[in-house]
């Protein structure tokens, strides 16, 4: 739950900071009407302040016009869909456990101080790994098989917390493009209607609407693209976690097996 309050404050402040942007963007293209006026007078003086403005400059302006009821919920699952995405990739990371090191340790404590040994030493690392081995030392009097089937169980529990807020990602990864094809649409219904009322076809009538249209589906697009290459991150490193915990549950039963016979 702290989770969730974490994601949604920081979606909220970057959409309050991106708000202001355009807030202030909005103020800046009224403000300065007559200085745009006189420099198209002078095509040189415009060209050389087009290729001076900086690319993030481009890109709000390229929001601008692409209707703030389009682009906002556009905006609204890229951050969404990044604030989820990187609290994953922190909480993956941190799962990570030297497998070999873990097994190592435990081997030694089952050596020098038994099953307790073993346990304190998998109740201090931290990750999915020792926690499937705490529940699996656990079960070590009552057999190998009710370990094996005790590190099974919770191997499942510790899976469904490592993929938990992945289908959200995967939402938005559908709902970006999804929402950027609606707005091209509704561009491309209001260009008709200009043209119908105009009783022309212009270039003239038809290019602003068109473009505007263009601008939701090609925001919607970069959004899809992003949190794609984010979410397919994320199921390589549950893939590899998941991996790990398997191979390292298979030791752990051998060394079970192999302090239980050395008795």
């Amino acid at each position: 739950m702290k989770k969730l309050l974490t994601i949604f404050a920081l979606a909220g402040v970057l959409a309050l900071g991106a708000s202001k942007t355009y807030a202030q963007d909005s103020t800046q293209v009224e403000e300065p009407a007559a200085e745009v006026v006189s420099a198209a007078a002078d095509d040189s003086a415009d060209l050389a302040a087009t290729e001076d403005a900086s690319f993030h400059q481009q890109i709000k302006d390229k929001f601008i016009e692409g209707g703030p009821p389009f682009m906002w919920p556009i905006l609204i699952c890229l951050i969404l869909g990044l604030a989820i995405s990187i609290e994953r990739i922190i909480t993956l990371n941190l799962a990570t456990t030297n497998t070999k090191k873990l097994l190592g340790q435990i081997e030694d404590a089952l050596a020098k101080g038994g099953i307790e040994a073993a346990k304190d030493v998998t109740k201090n690392t931290k990750g999915p790994v020792a926690s499937i081995f705490t529940q699996g030392l656990m079960r070590s009097s009552e057999g190998i098989e009710m370990v094996e089937k005790s590190i099974v169980s919770y191997g499942g529990v510790e899976m469904a917390r490592l993929e938990r807020g992945l289908i959200w990602v995967s939402l938005f990864i559908s709902l970006g493009p999804m929402l950027g094809f609606f707005g091209t649409v509704i561009g491309m219904v209001a260009a008709f209607d200009a043209i119908e009322a105009a009783g022309d076809i212009s270039p003239s009538v038809v290019a602003g609407g068109m473009k505007t249209a263009l601008i939701t589906t090609v925001g919607g697009l970069i959004v899809g693209m992003i949190l794609q290459t984010l979410y397919n991150y994320l199921i390589s490193k549950i893939d590899s976690l998941v991996n790990s915990m398997e191979d390292a549950s298979i030791s752990l039963v051998d060394i079970l097996v192999k302090h239980k016979l050395s008795k």
